[in-house]
């Protein structure tokens, strides 16, 4: 008989659904101390749990029989999926149960940053002073609002706002711009027209580049009294610079679910006047609170019974199936496709392998891999190994593989990644037993290991570049690890600058003005 054992507590809809199965043993450990929780943690097979438990290396340890992780929720911080892989476990969560509540919150604080009713509540009701003069907001008739992420929330936070009669502006370069467009909004790449809007919602997953979407630079260039919403993961607004144009009144009033670390009970923001906040209640209706509970509970229940496993983050290959040459391939098929969506930040249009060698027989099976390499820059914990497929067919994505040709190499494996503008294609190899290389990048002849920090630079093959690279480099601290050349046809060359420290978007911005730079992308592997 199988385990599951329940951490956290969740809805009792979701215990009733799993009390029913006669075949599985159910713990109730939701009032277990977390310190006795790893003593029992030896008899489960899966496990449901909330943000109140860190699946960390301490829960990994002690639960020697754990085959899959349920994650009641989106967010999946408290789980060490790295640590869930390296011992077999399948991580899952559940993306999708609190969608409405999180729209309705958006919503909420909107009209809290419009008419900052919290404020005028205490007033009456708290300190017995009526003042209407007080309290003059705005309406959001007639409003730009500006939606970043225009995803399963985004979407449905614009159709909600337009029903009060606001212009929808959205900026998201991993979608379609029709599906802006056919609601009546307005489709942007400038994220300048945005930082214009008199709202401003963000609804996109934690990612390395939504951190810090917006910083003081943006906000020094949005209107006097813009409002701003927070409804999605804490850090996507630099807390300081948010606080900064809140005191300063460059911001009229913002809407704050989440933060940064949490709970945020000392928050600078809690000290203003123009913000009203919540403890991340983003899920916390009943109706939602219902969705996730049934949710977790059937997938434990299938990942218990082995039949499926809906929403996995790392569903691997079975690789014990698989000789030992392929498995190499799987992580580099993977890392190649995450450098090329980042390379070029464009919506996808398709995804396609190439193979040459015996590697082509394998081709197929890492496809997969591929797709969720590609996409999981734009959807973060949205895509796995379970829905990649389902997710291209429903976004229009083609994928597909080929198999053959003509290389140097014994094997290689090549990703190309088309773009609504362009195209990125990136072919890598595997040399001795375990030595995965990038090999060519868009035609350029290069070799480098995928992993680490770097800077592809693209330019006109003149003299000086290096040494103008090297230098602005230097001016800003950053140490060089490694730069690998490859030179092309036509005059340009393309290089691959490994380097210690983050490169942030001023820094990138000053390489991009090199007068022979051609394009310039920061990537992380």
């Amino acid at each position: 008989m199988k385990t599951i054992i329940v951490c956290d507590a969740i809805h009792e809809a979701g215990f009733k659904l799993l009390n029913k199965e006669n075949d599985l043993k159910i713990i109730d450990a939701v009032s277990t101390p977390k310190d006795k929780l790893l003593e029992i943690l030896g008899e489960a097979d899966v496990a449901i749990t909330r943000s109140s438990t860190d699946v960390d290396e301490k829960f990994l340890n002690a639960a020697k029989k754990l085959k899959a992780v349920v994650r009641a929720g989106v967010g999946v911080d408290n789980v060490d999926i790295d640590g869930c892989s390296r011992r077999g476990i399948i991580a899952m969560n559940v993306p999708t149960a609190n969608t409405i509540a999180a729209v309705e919150l958006t919503m909420a604080h909107m009209l809290a940053a419009a008419r900052a009713f919290p404020y005028a509540h205490n007033d009456l009701k708290i300190d017995r002073i009526w003042k209407r003069e007080k309290w003059y907001g705005v309406e959001l008739f007639n409003k730009n609002l500006g939606v970043i992420g225009f995803g399963n929330i985004g979407s449905r936070v614009a159709a909600r706002a337009k029903a009060f009669g606001m212009n929808i502006i959205a900026y998201d370069p991993y979608i379609d711009p029709s599906k802006v467009i056919d609601m009546g909004g307005t489709y942007t790449t400038n994220f300048d027209d945005i930082l214009a809007c008199d709202f401003i919602t963000i609804h996109t997953p934690k990612t390395k580049e939504t951190t810090n979407i917006i910083g003081a630079e943006e906000i020094s260039k949005m209107k006097d009294g813009v409002r701003l919403i927070n409804v999605a993961r804490g850090g996507l607004y630099n807390e300081e610079a948010l606080y900064e144009g809140l005191k300063s009144k460059k911001i009229a009033f913002a809407g704050i679910d989440v933060f940064s670390k949490e709970p945020a009970t000392s928050h600078p923001l809690l000290d203003l006047p123009n913000v009203s906040v919540t403890p991340h209640l983003g899920a916390n209706t009943l109706e939602s609170q219902r969705n996730i509970a049934v949710e977790a509970a059937e997938q434990a229940i299938s990942a218990a019974r082995g039949i499926s496993y809906p929403n996995a983050l790392n569903l691997p290959i079975k690789t014990e199936d698989l000789p030992p040459f392929v498995e190499p391939y799987i992580e580099l098929v993977s890392k190649m496709a995450f450098l090329g969506a980042q390379i070029n930040k464009k919506a996808i249009k398709a995804i396609r392998i190439e193979a040459f060698g015996a590697i082509s027989e394998y081709a197929n099976s890492m496809l997969t891999f591929a797709l969720v390499g590609a996409l999981k820059e734009s959807l973060g914990d949205g895509i796995n190994y379970v829905n990649a497929k389902f997710l291209c067919d429903e976004k229009g994505i083609a994928t597909d593989v080929s198999v053959g040709g003509e290389s140097i190499f014994k094997n290689k494996i090549t990703v190309r990644i088309t773009t609504e503008s362009d195209l990125v294609s990136i072919s890598g190899t595997v040399f001795g037993e375990n030595q995965p290389r990038i090999v060519n990048i868009n035609g350029f002849k290069t070799d480098f290991k995928p992993k680490g920090k770097m800077i592809i630079f693209k330019n006109n093959d003149v003299p000086g570049v290096i040494a103008s690279i090297s230098s602005l480099l230097a001016a800003e601290n950053i140490n060089i690890a490694d730069f690998r050349l490859g030179r092309g046809d036509h005059g340009m060359a393309l290089a691959v600058i490994l380097v210690d420290e983050h490169i942030s978007k001023e820094v990138l911005a000053k390489l991009n003005a090199l007068e022979a730079c051609v394009w310039v992308s920061y990537v992380v592997v």
